[in-house]
């Protein structure tokens, strides 16, 4: 098969779909990698590793797109829409319940299109969408301290306190893999955080885990308004596979909420569990509403984008190989690739997205027959 890495054209997005590391691996099953020209600058990847990787490096975006798989790292932005077409394979993150355009260029091109986020194993985990999960919950916890700061539009309060002075007050909106990675490193920071959550399985095993270094609550309207008005920092951390994010924090909240606090919404590809929520990018990462420094970057992993990438390619790589090798073949047999299946031939294959926008949905492999 002839697989092509672009070059990410998102603003500011430095991560790379695929490591030479991958593409050895593909290149050794006999296929052949296209490599956009500094498609891995920004992971610090040269195309000398590429080349030796076995992959050829092309400096045109349309040669690379015109092969029959593509994997990238983000969904196509406005500007590659026209890359799309009936007989090419997308593999990549999509977050199509928020993305109403995306959504109808790919119907409309007949792209086959697996969604990353929407990857599950018959246990319910999301592989591909882990490793950035991790990624996004500790950054979250980094950047909360960052804006805390007062000449960044916070409070002026320092996460961890000093002999004397009370730590940051942080809450976690959600106690899944974001929210568990946010908690951990707030706790490492020496911040007072609250961890809420609808699943009390989730919430004893942070209870055990962290032996009263954190507080852990059942997630109701009452609570949630009781701990986000006293919170320094709130971290939206809820994920609805495939799914758009509900509004945990309402608009009419915000006034009731400390002036300087900081909201980090890393449920923003989702639409945000915030309702101010609107995306913002890494060049342009904040505004306020009502005193409320909202962080709502759309790719935070992308700011860290070595680790990012290596970490991600490190779950991606088996379902690559598989795709590579197998083609639609793979999907066929592939629970886990069949939930991932969101687009193909125009049928809209994911059900949440068909709810998000009233769509007509088809099941996978009705699809596929």
């Amino acid at each position: 098969m002839r697989i092509g890495l672009p070059k990410e054209i998102k603003d500011n997005e430095y991560r790379v779909g695929l490591t030479p590391g991958a593409v050895k691996a593909l290149t050794r099953s006999g296929h052949h990698v296209l490599v956009q020209q500094g498609a891995g600058l920004g992971s610090s990847i040269s195309d000398e590793e590429y080349i030796a990787a076995g992959a050829e490096v092309v400096v045109s975006a349309d040669a690379v797109w015109a092969t029959q798989m593509v994997v990238k790292v983000k969904e196509p932005v406005a500007a590659e829409y026209h890359y799309l077409r009936a007989d090419l394979l997308l593999f990549t993150y999509l977050h199509l319940a928020s993305d109403k355009p995306l959504t109808e260029a790919l119907l409309a091109s007949g792209t086959t299109a697996i969604a990353y986020e929407t990857v599950q194993t018959e246990s319910g985990q999301l592989p591909l969408l882990i490793p950035m999960s991790e990624v996004a919950g500790r950054m979250a916890t980094q950047v909360g301290a960052t804006y805390l700061q007062k000449s960044h539009g916070g409070r002026g309060v320092l996460m961890g306190g000093v002999p004397g002075v009370a730590p940051a007050n942080v809450v976690v909106l959600g106690a899944g893999i974001v929210g568990s990675n946010a908690a951990r490193v707030a706790v490492g920071m020496g911040a007072q955080v609250t961890v809420l959550d609808i699943s009390h399985e989730r919430l004893k095993y942070l209870d055990d885990l962290y032996r009263g270094q954190l507080q852990t609550r059942i997630s109701d309207q009452h609570t949630i308004e009781e701990c986000v008005y006293q919170a320094d920092l709130v971290v939206g951390a809820v994920l609805i596979p495939g799914a758009r994010a509900p509004w945990l924090v309402t608009r009419d909240m915000l006034p009731n909420m400390r002036n300087g606090a900081v909201i980090v919404d890393v449920a923003v590809d989702q639409g945000g569990c915030i309702e101010t929520t609107r995306a913002t990018t890494h060049s342009q990462p904040t505004f306020v509403i009502d005193g409320v420094v909202h962080y709502c970057v759309a790719n935070m992993p992308g700011a860290v984008p070595r680790t990012s990438t290596f970490a991600l390619n490190n779950q991606t790589l088996f379902y690559v190989l598989q795709l590579a090798n197998e083609g639609l073949d793979a999907v066929r047999k592939s629970k886990s690739l069949q939930n991932g299946l969101n687009t193909y031939k125009g049928l809209m294959t994911y059900p949440a997205v068909a709810e998000a926008f009233d769509l007509s949905y088809t099941p996978a492999l009705r699809a596929l027959e």
